[in-house]
């Protein structure tokens, strides 16, 4: 009996060995690695440069600049907008490389990311420093449990800070680290402009091999066994003509071939089986087909349908869900509603609540960090975001694909705790010139704001941190570009929810408001002019409760845009003959929404952005504001 005891305990210890082993088992053939930082620190840059010199390209290919910011919007603002996968070769080695946004209101994008790699290189300007997205994304990276490559980046600039950026990079760790040893980590001096890096400042490398070696030496090689159940995290979608969705994954362990019957989990738990089509990993820019993938690798996966990020593939005699990508929650919430203005449906191909209510669910499936809510009317719903761009993107994405939309001004999201009402907090970044102090602290006042810091560097720029409830941010980036003349830079991040205290003083004037339908008019535009800042030119159509002004006092003004002169045979003044107008304020459509009441709207459609009152007839809009007012006081 006791020898029979000794074997199995002798059977249980090998098996126990051998299952640590091949859990522990590391693909020393790959590497995945995210590349995080603040907005226009150079990730994207960095990117071009790894794959240029990585021979991705033909030696006589043409590919410019900024290769992975391939989304027209992202090329225009120049920003990244959606995280992006691409793969390189060094030494035989694959590196998985997933682009990731610097801007804090796609901050989903970067959550959703961060799940596929490994090891992420962190990216700091060496002029600016570590900045509020860079705090955010490396505290999400530790928090994954992400090995990081620090990369002080633009270290040929004149002005570069080199030793004060390392400090400033140290107490950054010393402030988000979750475990003592990610305080360990190695720094590497970058100008991606100039395509090298380097260990040191004074080393003289001028291509990027040692940040090459740095992520082979230091980011872990991803684990998992190839022959336990297969288990993929959707963390991407995508879309193609022939072969329909794509969905992209990480392959946590488990190895899946072309035709293989797969098993999709998703949120609720419900199960769906399907057969993979086609399987794909990356090479470059470009996607190969491949017959099979295994543990470790990023697999874009065709044969998967009705998929949404989040969603696990299992295996189908042993389905196991992976836990769900939590995200951070939603700040800021938007009313979108069908167009219901006299010109609805000239310019939109999609303009029903039918076709409206359909594009957003197909948002909620790659767009983490995005919520949509029906609301009591049919033909409007309530959108929830992260920040007034995160929000301003999806619309300006949506009146690109041709549909005509209206929404009101954001809103901030609050919510109830221990019986008091709380609203989201957030803490502002400014560098401008010592001139604008003035006009900038005298309308966050305004907003609720309280300054925490202020300092200036003796050369005429300040430095100043605000704390300001998001409400009170809502309009401000737009005064701020105004006011600084593009000479500063603004940042924000999420600090936490607040008791709601005070009022917010209005800041935003009276409007001047179309009487009628028609064409403005040289003359007509002429007398509106005289009484505030026009918003349209001559020959643009305008329709009666129209926004076509603003007006320098609180009350709003009824003219008629459209009014002709009189015939007459006589002229009197030569002044007569031309008018000079003012060019009109053309506004975007972040602008916009910025600048509109809680009565007004912004009609979006793919040719025209216009702003209006909710009800358009000066009858209604009286009627409505009495019977609000004996609502208010029945006596």
């Amino acid at each position: 009996m006791s020898r029979f005891l000794l074997a199995v305990g002798v059977s249980i210890f090998f098996w126990t060995q051998r299952i640590e082993a091949m859990t522990q088992q590391k693909r020393q053939d790959i590497r995945n690695i995210a590349i995080i930082a603040h907005v226009d620190h150079g990730k994207t840059t960095l990117v071009d440069a790894l794959l240029k010199q990585s021979k991705v390209f033909r030696d006589n290919q043409i590919v410019g600049e900024l290769i992975m910011d391939s989304n027209p919007l992202e090329r225009e603002r120049g920003i990244t907008i959606l995280a992006k996968n691409t793969a390189i070769t060094y030494n035989d080695v694959k590196i998985n490389v997933i682009d990731t946004p610097g801007h804090a209101d796609f901050g989903g994008e970067v959550e959703r990311a961060l799940n596929m790699a490994d090891g992420c290189l962190l990216i700091v300007d060496a002029v600016d420093g570590p900045m509020p997205q860079t705090r955010y994304v490396l505290h999400k990276a530790l928090q994954n449990g992400l090995r990081p490559v620090v990369v002080i980046n633009k270290m040929d600039r004149p002005n570069a800070r080199i030793d004060e950026v390392e400090v400033m990079v140290q107490d950054l760790f010393l402030e988000v680290v979750t475990d003592a040893d990610q305080l360990e980590y190695p720094v590497l001096y970058a100008s991606a402009r100039e395509g090298y890096a380097r260990r040191k400042p004074e080393d003289t490398d001028m291509d990027m091999v040692p940040l090459f070696e740095a992520i082979l030496s230091e980011v872990p090689a991803p684990g998992g066994d190839e022959n336990a159940p297969l288990q993929i995290q959707v963390a991407a979608l995508d879309y193609d003509n022939h072969l329909g969705q794509i969905a992209l994954g990480r392959i946590s362990q488990g190895t899946i071939t072309q035709g293989q019957q797969i098993v999709r989990i998703d949120r609720e738990g419900e199960k769906a089986q399907f057969g993979i089509e086609k399987l794909y990993v990356y090479h470059g820019l470009a996607r190969l087909e491949v017959p099979s993938v295994s543990v470790g690798d990023i697999v874009a996966m065709a044969g998967v349908t009705d998929v949404s990020i989040g969603d696990t593939v299992a295996d189908v005699d042993n389905p196991v869900a992976l836990p769900f990508i939590v995200v951070d929650e939603p700040t800021v919430t938007i009313t979108v509603g069908v167009n219901t203005s006299p010109f609805a449906g000239k310019e939109g191909n999609a303009v029903t609540a039918r076709q409206l209510r359909d594009r957003l669910m197909r948002e909620l499936k790659t767009n983490v960090s995005l919520r949509v809510e029906p609301t009591d009317l049919p033909n409007e719903f309530l959108v929830v975001g992260r920040g007034e761009l995160h929000l301003g993107i999806l619309l300006e994405t949506m009146r690109r694909e041709g549909t005509e939309i209206e929404a009101s001004r954001p809103q901030a999201i609050t919510k109830m705790i221990d019986g008091k009402r709380h609203e989201p907090y957030e803490k502002v970044y400014i560098d401008t010139d010592d001139e604008f102090i003035g006009a900038l602290t005298e309308n966050l006042s305004k907003r609720l704001a309280k300054m925490e810091d202020m300092r200036s560097d003796g050369q005429g720029h300040v430095h100043m941190v605000f704390k300001v409830p998001t409400r009170g941010l809502i309009g401000f980036h737009s005064f701020f570009l105004r006011t600084v003349h593009g000479n500063g830079v603004m940042s924000a991040e999420f600090i936490d929810y607040e008791p709601v205290v005070g009022t917010m003083q209005s800041i935003r004037t009276g409007a001047l408001i179309s009487s009628e339908e028609g064409l403005a008019i040289t003359f007509g535009l002429n007398n509106a002019q005289n009484r505030g800042n026009t918003f349209v030119d001559a020959g643009t159509p305008v329709y009666e409760g129209m926004i076509v002004g603003i007006h320098p006092r609180d009350s709003d003004m009824i003219v008629n845009v459209c009014k002709e002169k009189k015939m007459s045979n006589v002229r009197s003044s030569t002044s007569d003959i031309a008018v000079r107008l003012t060019p009109p304020i053309i506004m975007s459509l972040e602008e916009s929404l910025d600048f509109v009441g809680t009565d007004e709207l912004v009609e979006i459609t793919p040719k025209t952005i216009r702003t209006r009152k909710r009800l358009l007839g000066d009858s209604e809009r009286r009627k409505f504001d009495r019977n609000t007012a004996k609502a208010a006081n029945p006596r």
